[in-house]
């Protein structure tokens, strides 16, 4: 049986004022998958996951969460997706319970339920006893995690990731792209995240390449390694970017 399909992105087009930012876009995530938009700055991610959830709104083509139109069916889209935006949007002055628990509440979730989510998913990245700091006193990387179990407090079927680990330290980085990839592999998620580092990418995981707001490559990275005769991600990443050619 194949996997259900978390998002589906038909025909999209987006542009600003003399400029086109993505040009007919068409892929589709599925559940238990982990799919790698690689991109160079400028290459149309960020316009993407806007789109994605209505910051933007497009009416060339159609997105899909779970089978809803994000469009027509806003609410009920939204409701299955999770996000993790590249700027910070904890608040500092609240605690990490705070923080969780304003999220829970936003989504309608009753006190015990929060409570119990909160700690589920805080334990599993090893967060659960500092619930009570507030964010200001954590570092970058302890941050996301606390934003990482935001998103994930509602149980939704999509966890959108726009750069989390940029400026990062090494270790957490590592332990983020590992969490997330670990998210995926447990089969009921669907992970869509957007980088522009390499190393993030897993030889299991689904790749996408976007360059000036077009696909360049679409597949299982094996599959994308032979469309670009390449042996290394790095290598084919350059190829459908052509990076350092005129």
């Amino acid at each position: 049986m194949m996997p259900a399909v978390a998002l589906s992105v038909e025909n999209l087009s987006f542009a600003y004022t003399n400029k086109t930012a993505l040009n007919q876009l068409n892929f589709k995530i599925h559940s238990g998958e982990c799919t790698l938009l690689l991109g160079p700055n400028g290459a149309g991610k960020s316009t993407l996951f806007a789109l994605i959830t209505r910051l933007y709104d497009s009416r060339q083509g159609c997105i899909e969460l779970c089978g809803f139109d994000v469009r027509r069916q806003s609410r009920r889209a939204l409701a299955k997706l999770g996000v993790v935006f590249q700027q910070p949007t904890l608040d500092m002055d609240l605690s990490v319970m705070q923080n969780l628990l304003y999220h829970a509440d936003l989504h309608g979730m009753d006190g015990k339920l929060a409570r119990q989510r909160i700690q589920q998913e805080l334990e599993r990245l090893d967060m659960y006893e500092r619930r009570f700091e507030k964010a200001k006193e954590l570092n970058g990387g302890h941050r996301r995690r606390v934003e990482i179990a935001r998103a994930l407090l509602h149980q939704p079927s999509l966890l959108l990731l726009d750069e989390p680990t940029v400026g990062l330290d090494v270790p957490s980085r590592t332990a983020i792209v590992s969490y997330v990839h670990q998210l995926a592999g447990d089969g009921q998620l669907a992970v869509l995240w957007a980088s522009h580092l390499i190393d993030e990418v897993y030889p299991q995981d689904h790749l996408i390449v976007l360059h000036q707001g077009s696909i360049q490559a679409n597949g299982p990275v094996p599959e994308v390694l032979v469309a670009a005769q390449a042996t290394t991600i790095h290598a084919a990443f350059d190829h459908f970017t052509q990076a350092g050619k005129p």
